[in-house]
């Protein structure tokens, strides 16, 4: 049973707490990188989200769920890591049987049993049905009204055909991904919504992931027409353009002091010369594979202005919106995440972390990685999986118990392009901190599902 006892018990209070709550969204991209946008020092104009992050609370160190993105979209949504969720990598509806796992208890769940009516607009990328397998739609996650794509806007942000609304296929579409879903989102909450309610509204882009497109217009402004850099920004600024659209409808709908907007991107760039100059990229557990922007913008309650630099990341979403809005947290499940809203309401002594920053993605060198404090800890695999780059379910049991080898100690207050490993020098805090790490992996790979036995 998915917290029944609990989902009942905040059903109760939604009846007295009413249209009072405040009106939650998350806007999540796509494949952007840690110093793609304005206000974190990147060269695309983002007037929209700089203007979230001056009237909010900026992370400098925010983190993804993962290197890819269906764990770290799995992450969000539970606050738990994703492996225990069901998703250990990117998932391929055709020739996999992942997903995330019907037992979990969402963020979208969690503000249903609080009155919230919920909507998810955008990439879903967390198992939809296809002709093999037949797997939960995200109506089986908390939300009341959906319109998604399986993994990309195909053929590409330009007139995509991938859409799937409540269930039923969109067919092609005219215009470009990232303004189609805020159309949609405006749609819903002029139209499909119960106005006496509180929302919540869950926009997932998928600018800048490729395949890229982007208006003409927008993409002279950065560059050449066929210049890859150059559409790259542009799907950025393109995507900043309709999220300014989705705000003033907002503003529109009630005031600002209403609505707590959260932003953050999947995974690090593919890009790197996005990255802001830390090691790696998507796909590696690498800083530049999991550092990404992270600002929280709730005017009256959120400080104003201000940047933060205690790390935390996508897994803290979920408990933080709980903190913030005195809700209570998922029931007699672990959370891997930590309530940030001592931070960002200005009262650091009221924060602290019960467990590091753990990922883990089993075709990443490293493996896995850990940030405890200004120390990253990461680690190779003593065992060998294929070469092929999309998770095969038959390799559950050997990643389930395989151990680690080569493991690495940065300081990351001074070295955060990791290029000094002190393992050496630092045999006792190595001790220590191995021994964490393997512990919240161990943890982690007790949950995880054995879909090759399904």
């Amino acid at each position: 049973m998915k917290w029944v006892t609990a989902y009942f018990a905040l059903s109760l209070c939604a009846i007295s707490f009413g249209s009072d709550r405040t009106n939650v969204v998350v806007l999540l991209a796509d494949d952007l990188g840690y110093q793609d946008i304005g206000c974190y020092d990147g060269p695309v104009k983002t007037p929209s989200l700089d203007e979230l992050a001056k009237g909010g609370t900026r992370f400098q160190t925010f983190y993804s769920g993962c290197a890819v993105c269906s764990p770290s979209r799995a992450t969000l949504l539970t606050g738990r890591h994703h492996i225990r969720t069901g998703v250990y990598s990117w998932i391929f509806d055709a020739g996999q049987k992942s997903h995330l796992l019907e037992r979990e208890t969402t963020l979208a769940e969690v503000l249903k049993g609080y009155g919230y009516e919920t909507a998810h607009v955008g990439k879903w990328h967390l198992g939809l049905p296809s002709e093999k397998y037949d797997k939960p739609t995200p109506d089986k996650h908390g939300f009341d009204y959906w319109f998604a794509t399986w993994n990309n806007a195909q053929p590409s942000h330009k007139n995509p055909e991938t859409f799937i609304r409540n269930g039923e296929p969109v067919g092609k579409l005219k215009g470009y991904s990232c303004q189609l879903v805020v159309d949609e989102a405006i749609t819903w909450l002029d139209q499909h919504r119960d106005k006496e309610a509180p929302f919540f509204l869950n926009v997932w882009f998928h600018e800048p992931h490729a395949p890229i497109a982007a208006p003409d217009e927008i993409v002279n402004e950065y560059g050449k027409q066929k210049d890859k850099a150059a559409i790259y920004s542009g799907t950025i600024d393109n995507t900043d353009r309709a999220i300014g659209r989705l705000v003033k409808k907002l503003r529109e709908i009630g005031a600002p002091e209403d609505t707590l907007i959260i932003y953050a991107s999947d995974n690090g760039s593919y890009r790197d010369d996005r990255t802001g100059g830390l090691r790696g990229r998507k796909g590696a557990n690498w800083e530049g594979g999991i550092r990404v922007p992270g600002i929280f913008n709730w005017p009256g309650r959120v400080r104003p202005d201000i940047v933060v630099n205690e790390p935390a990341g996508i897994v803290d979403i979920l408990p933080t919106v709980c903190g913030l809005l005195d809700l209570a947290k998922p029931d007699s499940v672990h959370l891997d995440g930590s309530d940030l809203s001592g931070l960002l309401e200005g009262n650091a002594n009221a924060f602290s972390r019960h467990q590091p920053l753990f990922w883990h993605l089993q075709k990443s060198r490293p493996i896995v990685a850990m940030r405890d404090g200004k120390w990253s800890l990461v680690a190779d695999p003593d065992y060998e999986l294929s070469t092929s780059n999309m998770f095969d379910e038959t390799w559950i049991p050997k990643i389930k118990a395989g151990a680690y080898t080569n493991f690495q100690l940065f300081d990351l207050t001074q070295d955060p392009n990791q290029t000094t490993n002190l393992a050496a020098d630092q045999p006792e805090k190595l001790a220590l901190l191995k021994e964490k790490l393997l512990q919240i992996n161990a943890s982690i790979m007790a949950d995880g599902a054995n879909w090759h036995e399904k």
